[in-house]
């Protein structure tokens, strides 16, 4: 495999990301679970055999000092901006190649797992954008492009239909760790049950055992 993506990741500012999760561990903050989420998504991408850079759109400091330190490119986010603008400057700052946009919620992700989505992208039909849906079907987790094609993100409610109605075609046999994002507690016990990474295991450990459950 060669080392030929460019992986952007966008990322909230902490106290306001993933506000459908807050409350979903007890006794663990919420700034913490969602610095987590992104720690892990972003750890998979960098230990993924053929992403040559992780770009971390982000304004919030605490995740840019995380991010940078485990290898990933920082580019400072425009607050307020939206996630589709963050992934256009994200893209914009890449300077060409071949460049995919990632979510930054998938805490169970596997590099293989990416590994095998992106060589589909590069090795489907060209020049074409691909796009991988979430687990329930209607959302995006990943948007990849080949060089010289614009990104063009649709994320947001019903991403997937937006993404084929603009040209993106779908890309097949997603394994389940890619396609599963964490926007709620539900979510975030299936995320467990394919095995979560590292920080967030961590957290869901404390989380448990703070509600009195078995860890």
């Amino acid at each position: 495999m060669t080392q030929v993506w460019t992986v952007v990741v966008p990322v909230k500012r902490l106290g306001g990301a993933k506000s459908r999760l807050r409350g979903a561990l007890p006794g663990v903050p919420h700034e913490e679970l969602a610095l987590a989420l992104a720690a892990d998504t972003v750890g998979a991408v960098r230990a993924c055999p053929v992403v040559a850079e992780v770009l971390v759109v982000t304004d919030d400091p605490r995740v840019a000092a995380e991010v940078a330190a485990a290898g990933a490119r920082v580019v400072p986010d425009h607050p307020g901006a939206g996630l589709n603008a963050a992934l256009r400057h994200g893209a914009a700052a890449v300077g060409g190649g071949w460049v995919a946009g990632l979510t930054a919620d998938l805490p169970a992700l596997r590099p293989a797992e990416l590994a095998a989505a992106l060589e589909a992208a590069r090795t489907g039909p060209n020049p074409v954008r691909r796009y991988v849906p979430d687990t329930p079907g209607d959302g995006t987790v990943l948007l990849a492009a080949p060089p010289g094609v614009p990104l063009d993100p649709r994320f947001g409610v019903g991403s997937a239909a937006a993404h084929a109605a603009s040209g993106a075609l779908a890309l097949p046999d997603a394994g389940p760790s890619l396609r599963r994002d964490v926007d709620t507690a539900e979510d975030l016990a299936a995320a467990a049950r394919l095995g979560l990474g590292p920080r967030t295991a961590a957290l869901c450990e404390a989380g448990a055992s703070t509600a009195g459950r078995p860890v």
